[in-house]
């Protein structure tokens, strides 16, 4: 909690601005009954106009007082609450664009989602409605019962006898109330992975016709949300009709005590009036107990994002050989720890070589890549690259050496130039240049307004050989070191694959290359060719080395070119 609060800290004078309003406000309105017995009580009997004009204005001032004062110390806190949640958010975002991978796998997408939205807006509201209630309630509530002492004090000590029980009330509903909105967050979070899952394999949806069965698939996520909410709510439900229910009983008491011991109508009315403050009040510190239920747990789960250790620690270690650009000695790796998904790769792929990977689905092509990137570090053995292990540069680093494009790579919402460039401020002649290595030239011309066409979110614009197209451009106008290509060109036909592929042995032969692929048209003209199975490395040499030594690769040639070895 104290790690989201600190946020408040540069708008504490904005905060303590608005207590201090709201202070006031609230004194102006304790005074009101006050007066008002005064009048009834002491001036009215006088019967003389001009005292009870008077105390009638001085009664108008302090009521201009408590309503401005409560109006501006509102938006003054929710000025503060709003600022200190922008940080957060910005904060929060940051910390998860630099998450490493495993972090992410462990909290898992859909809960990061849920953490940046409404965790965040819980604890706003948690904050704003504390600094708008959390002044005004305890001040009603205390400043009643001393108020009403002064009224009559026989009448103050029967809604005093009230209060220990109301108290008692909250305590014990908020205490219940606490774990239930932590489950709801963690319910929150399955109904976003639910959504996301949905939304981005709705064609697979349709085309299967499951979209009854994903209906009924959210409707049991959803169901075990809104039971979780309901529970945590019927909790919450009782602190104010069990509050009420308290002081309407001292209300009672006190309305016989007052016509059998008290002097004037005046202060039966006062007191009447200062009960119904301290109602307010008393409500009041229960809607903050509320927000304070919903915001502690969501202040827990940002909390323990945002104090993840996200670096990845350089370490002293030996320099491999500097002709290789990438270079894997014995690598081990496994996601969950348990079971092994890299096992003994070995690999050393010279500067401006070209390095395929091949191998079925699941079988450790993308973890490489992974390794290679420092997304990862391995579990035992070693990566170099340009002769440096992994492990002894800063992942920032490591990365600079690279262009990549992924099979599924994102584009964003934008400018067909913006998502090429992609906020490096790049020459327009590096832009153009790698448009037409990457063959996206043609169809960028014919886009309505060429590189400044508009893409839709996630390009849906556009078709999936156009996308990988552009995505193979944005990594190759960065002129890198290392290109990678991880399935990337599975949507192009295989004349623009071809196509893809001389421009790149034409154009960048300094360039050392990584190309992911389930053809073996993609790979066979690669100088070095890694042939992987369930994680291990089961051959490795150029296209016809393989087709004579490795069974496995002779088997996925024949099946996809329909020739004899």
């Amino acid at each position: 909690m104290k790690g989201t609060l600190k946020y408040l800290r540069p708008y504490g004078g904005i905060a303590a601005w608005g207590v201090t309003i709201k202070f006031i406000g609230s004194i102006a309105e304790l005074f009101l009954p006050l007066l008002l017995d005064y009048i009834i009580d002491e001036i009215v009997p006088l019967k003389d106009i001009v005292p009870v004009l008077w105390a009638g204005l001085l009664m108008l001032a302090f009521s201009l007082i408590a309503m401005f004062g409560n109006i501006w110390a509102n938006r003054l806190s929710v000025s503060a609450a709003a600022k200190m949640t922008h940080d957060l958010r910005y904060d929060l975002f940051k910390k998860i664009s630099y998450l490493k991978s495993e972090q992410v796998d462990e909290v898992t997408v859909p809960s990061l989602v849920s953490r940046l939205t409404s965790d965040s807006y819980y604890v706003n509201q948690m904050v704003a409605r504390t600094l708008r209630l959390g002044v005004r309630a305890p001040i009603l509530l205390v400043g009643g019962i001393i108020m009403t002492f002064i009224v009559d004090a026989y009448l103050a000590s029967v809604l005093l006898g009230c209060v220990p029980f109301v108290i008692a009330a909250v305590a014990v509903i908020t205490k219940k109330s606490i774990p239930y909105y932590a489950k709801k967050q963690a319910n929150s979070d399955d109904m976003v992975r639910a959504m996301q899952e949905n939304i981005s394999g709705v064609r697979i949806v349709k085309a299967l016709s499951k979209g009854g069965y994903e209906t009924e698939k959210f409707r049991g996520i959803s169901d075990r949300l809104g039971d979780t909410d309901l529970a945590a709510k019927r909790i919450m439900s009782l602190t104010n009709p069990l509050a009420t229910l308290i002081l309407n009983l001292g209300l009672v008491v006190v309305i016989i005590v007052g016509a059998l011991m008290s002097d004037g109508a005046g202060s039966v009315l006062a007191v009447l009036t200062y009960f119904t403050m301290i109602l307010n009040g008393m409500l009041g510190l229960s809607k903050i107990f509320v927000v304070l239920s919903q915001g502690i747990a969501s202040a827990e789960r940002i909390e323990r994002v945002l104090k993840m250790d996200t670096a990845q620690p350089a370490e002293e270690l030996a320099e491999g050989c500097g002709e290789y650009a990438v270079q894997f000695k014995d690598v081990c790796f496994s996601y969950n720890g348990v079971e092994n998904n890299l096992t003994d790769i070995n690999f050393a792929l010279p500067h401006g070589g070209t390095l395929g990977i091949i191998g079925a689905t699941g079988s450790g092509k993308s973890t490489i890549v992974n390794l290679m990137m420092r997304f990862y570090d391995a579990d035992s053995g070693d990566v170099y690259i340009d002769g440096r292990n992994v492990r002894s540069m800063p992942p920032e680093e490591v990365r600079k050496y690279f262009g990549a494009a992924f099979q599924n790579d994102f584009l964003m919402a934008g400018s067909v130039r913006e998502n090429i460039d992609y906020g490096r401020a790049l020459p327009e002649d590096s832009i153009l240049g790698a448009a037409k290595s990457a063959q996206a030239e043609e169809f960028v011309a014919k886009l309505h307004g060429g590189l400044d066409y508009d893409l839709a979110q996630k390009a849906a614009n556009l078709s999936g050989g156009q996308k990988q197209r552009l995505t193979v451009a944005r990594a190759l106008a960065g002129q890198p070191r290392i290109l990678i290509l991880d399935d990337a060109s599975s949507a192009l036909d295989y004349e623009t694959d071809a196509a893809l592929r001389r421009e790149l042995a034409d154009k960048y032969p300094q360039t050392t290359k990584v190309i992911v692929a389930q053809r073996v048209s993609s790979v066979r003209g690669a100088d070095m060719i890694l042939v992987l199975d369930d994680g291990r490395q089961i051959g490795l040499g150029t296209h016809e080395e393989l087709l004579r030594t490795c069974p496995e690769y002779a088997q996925i040639y024949r099946a996809q070119m329909g020739e004899d070895v």
